[in-house]
């Protein structure tokens, strides 16, 4: 995209400096609602609509590629106080947040199918000991996923993990669930007919660091 680096340079929901803000990002906002970040945010449907339907909460989007969260900020209208994106690898993600956020989303996150990618997707251990650090009291995942096998893989693993689930849905559109906002993949795979899968999972963080 032409532009790109002055589109993010001049964006005011663009974080450039994510790390000075950790453990202060109710500073940032000037008020102490809870925090939501979506991991993987891409083109940044979800979260906008989120931040515009729920203006009590704080969101927060976290996405690697300058081409896609380029796409999130031209979408976002004026004057939405709510709402931020970081440009930066998951992997920070523990250097970005601590002892603040109360719920994390996984929105149709890459599934990283080869087994040799394993400790790439999202509820990996390697991620899951990386969100023990970042809750403000119990851990709270919900993800959505169009892929069966890394909602299998995300089952298992939050289990393991000591997660306990508080739903799992196997066909998100056709239930009892009210779906809520969708993503752009989720209208995509929707209309396509395929199930999307959903699940919610909580856990006591109980070894939380004391200091930085």
């Amino acid at each position: 995209m032409k532009n790109k680096e002055s589109l993010m340079k001049s964006s005011s929901y663009l974080i450039e400096n994510p790390k000075d803000y950790c453990n202060k990002w109710q500073e940032y906002f000037h008020n102490d609602h809870p925090i939501h970040v979506e991991v993987g945010c891409g083109k940044g449907k979800f979260l906008i609509e989120m931040a515009l339907t729920y203006p009590e909460i704080n969101f927060i989007g976290i996405e690697q590629y300058d081409s896609v969260i380029v796409r999130a900020l031209q979408k976002v209208p004026e004057k939405v106080e709510n709402l931020c994106f970081i440009r930066m690898n998951a992997l920070e993600i523990d250097e970005v947040f601590y002892q603040e956020v109360d719920t994390l989303y996984l929105n149709f996150s890459d599934p990283w199918p080869k087994r040799s990618q394993r400790n790439r997707r999202l509820t990996s251990p390697i991620f899951l000991h990386k969100y023990d650090k970042l809750f403000k009291q119990d851990a709270h995942i919900i993800q959505k996923t169009d892929n069966r096998n890394l909602f299998e893989y995300s089952l298992v693993s939050l289990s393991q993990y000591g997660y306990f689930f508080n739903q799992v849905c196997l066909d998100l559109h056709h239930s009892d669930i009210t779906p809520g906002v969708m993503t752009e993949y989720e209208e995509r795979f929707v209309q396509l007919g395929q199930p999307i899968y959903r699940l919610e999972a909580v856990k006591k963080v109980t070894n939380k660091v004391k200091n930085l």
